[in-house]
Order: structure tokens, then C-alpha cells, then sequence
């Protein structure tokens, strides 16, 4: 299912007409979902996992509504119509995320999991949010960095490549894009120490949380406003590839699985194990600490939330089935994620 709405989704990003017309303007957006006090010792996590019930919503939708991206909403709800989801259905909502490793400066985007975090200056916070990047044969590229520049309405100058390929689907680009509701790069862009690269807004929202660009970074255009207007000149910008996050929830530990860009999707049991080992050294968890039959199942299925691989932990299916109820746009008081 998820494969059939790239594809949907791809075919509209990759039409001639440029229009954001095509999409619904940014909806009001349900409170606490992309800020939170950083985790105390014991948690590597933010958010919490919910779920709602189907009504008139296509998970696309309900995706950009809890600031969650395309594959990220599909992978956590194989089997159901992303279009279409019967009246009733439970959909799950990713909206609980384990921090990477790296240390907690600047800005730090894992590719893997198409997703950004943002830790300001001497604030206990972070911010996160979905991203899209580069897809095959234009892919991001990992390392360390940092924003040189600030733009208000950037003009897109077309590389020759984009020129290029374009031109052998059919399409004609000018050199440059002005700046407006036709332009690719949105109202927003903050330019990296990488030589072309930046990271920006975009006139086609429903390609936020796929591999889609021409390798920049993009935000959701209600993302990277906020972001633009809260991240100053010089941020570090630390990029990485990491497909298997593993971490502690209450001090128990938790693996949060994604499929890695151009990664082959048949590893092998022991392929994934080593993966797996080496993400549990680097999160200080010791391998007895592991259930490996679990940990392994949850790295197959790369739902892309946390889940519990300690022994004695709840079954995948119980842990799913656990998973509380909101109504859309509705978060418990209860929570305590309120922005800080």
C-alpha cells in the first residue's frame, strides 16, 4: 500500500504544473507535537505515541496535521488505505521519537528516519520535524556543517543538471525560479557549508516525509518558518544516516526502526544483528539488557516508533493495542509537552 501511494504522490510532486493550488493550505496544527522539554536521565525520548479513529481525514492529512511526514504515517499503518481508510479505522500516530546520539547542539537531521531536531542554545528543548530529501541518484549527503545564510523569498537557480533532467521528461525549466507560489524552495531557506544544499521550505507539502528532492533538506512551509525565524547564523548542522535508533523509555530499552535510503531491503538476519549491536554500544545498553528475537522482529518491520525489546516486555501487538485514543487535535492536559 505504501509503495502505491509514493507512487500517487510522486506522479503529482513530478507534474508539469507547479501550482500549490494543488494543496490545502497548512491547518491549524494540534498543540505540543514538535516542541518538548528534553527527556530527563533514564528516557531518550520525546512525544508520545497515540492513536485517533477515521473519519473524513486521508492519512496525508492527519500526516501534516500532528507534523508527522508521508512514509513515516504509512509505515506505522501497514495495510490500510492512505487515501481512503474506512470510517472507524485506528490509525496509529508516530508521534513519539528517540533522539539520536549525537550530542545535542545545533541541528541534526537523520536521513534514515526523515526527521530534524533542533536543540537551541542553552534551552532544555528540542524541536523536531519531518523532512523530505534527496531521492535516488540525488541524495543528501551525510556530515557535519553549519547555516551560512539566511533567505526571505529565495530565487531557485536551476543547477543545469535539474535542467538537464528535466528536459529529458518533457519539461522545460527557466535558469532561475522567482520567488512565489511556483517556486520549489518556499517562502524560507537556510543555505549549509555544503556547497548547494539547503534546507527549505516547499510549494508541495505532501512530499514532506519522502526521498523526493533534488537532495535539500524540506520542511513542511509552517516547519521552516518557525525554524527560520528561531535558528541563528552559524548553527552546527550534523547530518547522519541512521536507520536503527535504540534508547531508553523509563530506563528499559526501546529500538525505533526505519529503512535506511538506498539500503537493501533483504538483510539477513546476521547483518542485522551486527547493525543492531552496534547501535546498542553506541546508546550504552548492554546486549543482556536486549530480548534479540524481539529486537530483531521490531528491525524487520521498521514501523518507525518505539517499541519495547527488553525481556518481559508487552508483544508488539499489545503494545499497539495500548496505544491511547485522541480525537484529531486533541492532547491530554495530562502530558505535560507544553511548549517551552
Amino acid at each position: 500500500m505504501r509503495n502505491v501511494a509514493t507512487l500517487l504522490v510522486q506522479l503529482m510532486l513530478f507534474s508539469v504544473a507547479t501550482s500549490c493550488s494543488l494543496f490545502p493550505p497548512a491547518p491549524p496544527r494540534a498543540v505540543a507535537i514538535s516542541q518538548f522539554p528534553l527527556p530527563p536521565q533514564g528516557t531518550d525520548a520525546v512525544g508520545r505515541i497515540v492513536a485517533t479513529l477515521a473519519t473524513q481525514d486521508n492519512l496525508l492529512s492527519l500526516a501534516r496535521y500532528f507534523d508527522v511526514g508521508h512514509d513515516a504515517i504509512l509505515d506505522a499503518n501497514p495495510g490500510i488505505d492512505p487515501w481512503n481508510p474506512a470510517k472507524g479505522t485506528r490509525i496509529i500516530l508516530p508521534t513519539q521519537y528517540l533522539l539520536p546520539v549525537e550530542p545535542r547542539r545545533g541541528i541534526v537531521v537523520n536521513l534514515a528516519a526523515l526527521r530534524l531536531y533542533y536543540y537551541p542554545a542553552q534551552e532544555q528543548k528540542v524541536i523536531t520535524h519531518p523532512t523530505g530529501i534527496g531521492r535516488e541518484n540525488w541524495e543528501t549527503p551525510a556530515g557535519i556543517t553549519r547555516v551560512t545564510e539566511k533567505i526571505i523569498d529565495p530565487a531557485w537557480r536551476v543547477p543545469s543538471s535539474i535542467r538537464a533532467e528535466s528536459a529529458r521528461q518533457g519539461n522545460k525549466l527557466p535558469s532561475v525560479v522567482p520567488p512565489g507560489p511556483n517556486n520549489p524552495l518556499g517562502q524560507y531557506a537556510l543555505r549549509l557549508g555544503i556547497p548547494g544544499y539547503l534546507i527549505h521550505g516547499t510549494n508541495r507539502p505532501y512530499g514532506i516525509g519522502m526521498r523526493v528532492s533534488h537532495g535539500c533538506i524540506q520542511l513542511y512551509p509552517e516547519d521552516i518558518s518557525a525554524l527560520f525565524h528561531n535558528v541563528p547564523l552559524g548553527t552546527p548542522v550534523t547530518i547522519i544516516n541512521r536507520p536503527y535508533l535504540m534508547g531508553r523509555i523509563d530506563g528499559k530499552p526501546y529500538l525505533e526502526a526505519h529503512l535506511a535510503p538506498n539500503s537493501d531491503l533483504l538483510l539477513n538476519k546476521q547483518e542485522i544483528i551486527d547493525r543492531l549491536i552496534a547501535a546498542a554500544s553506541e546508546s550504552q545498553i548492554e546486549k543482556s539488557e536486549i530480548n534479540w528475537h524481539r529486537a530483531i522482529k521490531v528491525a524487520q518491520l521498521r514501523l518507525g516508533i518505539p517499541l519495547p525489546i527488553y525481556y518481559g516486555a508487552p508483544k508488539i501487538e499489545e503494545s499497539l493495542a495500548a496505544v491511547p485514543l485522541v480525537s484529531t487535535g486533541i492532547i491530554p492536559k495530562s502530558w505535560d509537552l507544553t511548549m517551552r
